[in-house]
């Protein structure tokens, strides 16, 4: 588009106080051509809002440079519908942040990094195709069926896909449940009802199920999944929008857990296997048939164990305190409890209190070495008592081990995705193959867009907890589909409506953006050439600091946009005064710089900050321009990284201070000492650290000495 530039300077906020406008007023003019230059008392009142307001109507305007407050503020007063808005926070680096001897120095720069950041951008335009509406739920178990009935009464067609024969998951396998609302008195155990749910998704004209049947491949992106199914044989494709994967879990392999006697003595079983008893009527041993009097339950059966599940499966406890119920249906039968800790979060905690109260039934905590069987077939289980500190020798009827949950994912990708970067979720050690993808701000999200987690796929949950989940995973779901649609990115970006569009002609197929993408959202042809699917695509920029050539732009952030943005920064010349640049990604560590600034807590007036929607995005290429032009070092910020935190973009801080690896190499052809570069993580929460983090780094930079480019 034709643009008319317009800059607006706030003085409120003491902005007023402490800047003299005058002089930007005629660079903006005079130097970057800006059709407007104006100033107002209070910017984001009626006065100041009516004024652009009027300029855009009568003057053509429809580039605005709003040098105010920070960009994470009054979003809603200074959203200007058809206009390129850039909001340049004045008030938090050069006024809050700065001794008024510095803030007009860094006002200027900011001003000027403004201006030429809304020069360089065009207006975003969304990327559009066919799209669809349809989610595809995989798994029919409780959560599957409810995510599907949930989006089914939002107004989606569903398509619902179950390996068994029948709906149900372990729900149809139970004997009994807990019940689901407080005080949890008596009865301690109802039916389950789950028939009716299956009813309800079998009835539901919205949902089309497929029974016996399983994923043989997802190709496509998110709002145009191409979906190949099997069942009974034969085959179909369906077009999907967005999917929710529902696969549910599996039992550990209790056979792996021999000092147990699992597969070695029929009177040890699982708490399944134990509901499959309980069903055919009374608590009996499989080895004879006989009532079982006495019933040992080892809580944390190879769980919370480095050498089989090194975590807690969420429900063990309560099945066992359940279970225990149903021994006590017959009055002269005796449950004994042996576990590492009993763990019964939130109100369950009620549930474990009525069942303390029940005479027949004893808990000790306990470490349980190993289960021998007598030549009667009772069981001897063998433990140290952690409350009396002696070893101690139970005789038992039966012995149920609580194995714990185990994703239905661990060893079938079960989504099947046609992608570059497999079939199935990026494996993280940390979640032990669920699928949860460490995105706290973003419950049931997973590392390829479109695909949404719920249930026990996720991670460890009971029931209750498996229902409500599936309601928010299908309301996620729908959300993708509807901004895809609309050529909208999800989040954390959910409001860009830009794209890459890189310039093919100069691409040397060198494969690191198809390898960097943290979302699978670049392909590559039968040549090797790279290819983009949008729909799949978050918009953090990875590929844009990947890529070599510079060929990845977005109508609105691109490498010459920010190199020039760098370049329009001040160097003095004076070299007792260093010049530090501080690149910071827009997530985790400009909100932590934000938080500094609302503490009107000082920064060092060597630094300049550049934002970027991920540090993943960061080029080197910016590094030699800025050093050869006489910048003295260069800060990034980022995200923590690794599996136990959150980059919004899953691994865009690990990539940059991968690629700062290479950095030496750049530095090395300008002459130039490594540590003039540097990378820090800051969590959000850290803005009382930040001053000191940059504060340090100018020391170490002056301890350097001055950059030998400067002046030249």
């Amino acid at each position: 588009m034709e643009k008319k530039l317009a800059l607006y300077i706030c003085k409120g906020c003491s902005i007023g106080d402490a800047i003299k406008t005058e002089k930007m007023e005629n660079l903006a003019k005079n130097k970057y051509k800006c059709a407007i230059a104006k100033t107002s008392d209070a910017l984001c009142g009626e006065d100041g809002l009516a004024m652009i307001k009027a300029d855009i109507a009568a003057e053509g305007v429809n580039t605005l440079v709003l040098a105010a407050c920070s960009g994470r503020v009054k979003y809603e007063e200074f959203d200007f519908p058809g206009c390129i808005v850039e909001r340049v926070p004045v008030r938090e680096l050069a006024v809050w942040t700065q001794e008024k001897s510095d803030a007009q120095l860094a006002f200027e720069d900011y001003v000027q990094m403004g201006i030429i950041k809304a020069q360089k951008g065009d207006m975003p335009e969304p990327y559009l195709m066919e799209t669809v509406k349809d989610i595809l739920v995989i798994g029919g178990g409780i959560s599957g069926m409810n995510a599907a009935l949930q989006a089914a009464e939002a107004g989606s067609k569903v398509v619902l896909v179950e390996k068994e024969a029948a709906l149900g998951g372990f729900v149809s396998k139970l004997y009994k449940k807990i019940p689901t609302a407080l005080p949890y008195k008596e009865p301690l155990i109802v039916d389950a009802e789950i028939e009716p749910t299956i009813k309800a998704v079998e009835s539901n004209a919205n949902i089309k199920v497929f029974k016996s049947a399983k994923v043989e491949k997802i190709e496509g992106q998110p709002g145009a999944f191409d979906v190949t199914i099997t069942a009974n044989g034969g085959s179909e494709q369906v077009r999907i929008g967005a999917i929710i994967l529902a696969a549910g879990w599996k039992p550990y392999d209790a056979s792996k857990l021999g000092h147990l006697g699992y597969g070695k003595y029929k009177n040890v079983v699982t708490q399944v296997e134990l509901e499959e008893i309980a069903r055919k009527g009374g608590i009996t041993r499989p080895s004879d048939g006989k009532p079982a009097k006495k019933v040992a339950f080892i809580q944390c059966a190879g769980q919370r164990d480095a050498n089989h599940l090194p975590y807690c499966s969420a429900m063990c406890c309560v099945t066992s305190l359940k279970q225990a119920k149903y021994v006590r249906q017959d009055p002269e039968a005796v449950a004994m409890i042996l576990y590492k800790d009993i763990r019964t979060p939130g109100r369950l905690e009620y549930y474990y209190k009525e069942a303390q109260n029940d005479p027949g039934v004893m808990l000790t905590k306990a470490e349980v070495s190993g289960v021998t069987e007598g030549p009667d077939g009772n069981l001897f289980v063998e433990m140290t008592d952690s409350l009396l500190g002696s070893a101690v020798k139970l005789e038992a009827d039966l012995v149920v081990l609580a194995t714990g949950m185990v994703p239905a994912t661990a060893d079938d990708p079960v989504l099947n995705l046609q992608y570059r970067q497999g079939p199935g979720l990026p494996d993280l050690e940390l979640f032990n193959g669920f699928a949860d993808s460490n995105f706290i701000c973003f419950q049931y999200e997973t590392r390829r867009t479109g695909v949404y987690a719920a249930g026990a796929v996720r991670q460890p949950m009971n029931m209750s907890e498996a229902q409500e989940d599936a309601t928010g995973a299908a309301l996620k779901a729908i959300q993708s589909a509807e901004h895809v649609a609309t050529g909208m990115a999800v989040h954390p970006r959910a409001w860009d409506l830009t794209y890459p569009d890189p310039m093919m002609t100069r691409c040397t197929s060198c494969k690191r953006c198809t390898e960097e993408c943290p979302f699978g959202a670049i392909d590559e042809d039968e040549k090797g050439t790279p290819y983009f699917k949008p729909g799949r695509c978050r918009r953090c920029g990875t590929c844009m600091g990947a890529c070599p050539e510079r060929i990845v732009s977005f109508k609105d952030f691109h490498v010459d946009m920010i190199g020039s943005m760098m370049k329009a920064c001040s160097v003095p010349d004076d070299e007792d005064e260093p010049r530090i640049l501080v690149v910071c990604c827009e997530n985790d560590a400009y909100p932590a710089i934000d938080t500094a600034a609302l503490q009107k807590t000082k920064i060092d007036p060597a630094v300049r900050f550049v934002t970027l929607r991920c540090l993943g995005s960061m080029n080197l290429v910016w590094l030699a321009d800025s050093f050869s032009r006489g910048v003295d070092g260069m800060l990034l910020m980022g995200c923590k990284f690794g599996e136990n935190y959150q980059c919004h973009f899953a691994k865009g801080s690990e990539l940059a201070n991968y690629r700062l690896g290479k950095v030496q190499e750049t530095l090395d052809r300008l002459q130039l000492e490594s540590d003039r570069v540097k990378m820090v993580e800051v969590a959000i929460d850290e803005y009382g650290k930040v001053p000191q983090m940059i504060a340090d780094f100018v020391e170490k930079i002056k301890d350097i000495g001055p950059n030998p480019f400067k002046g030249m």
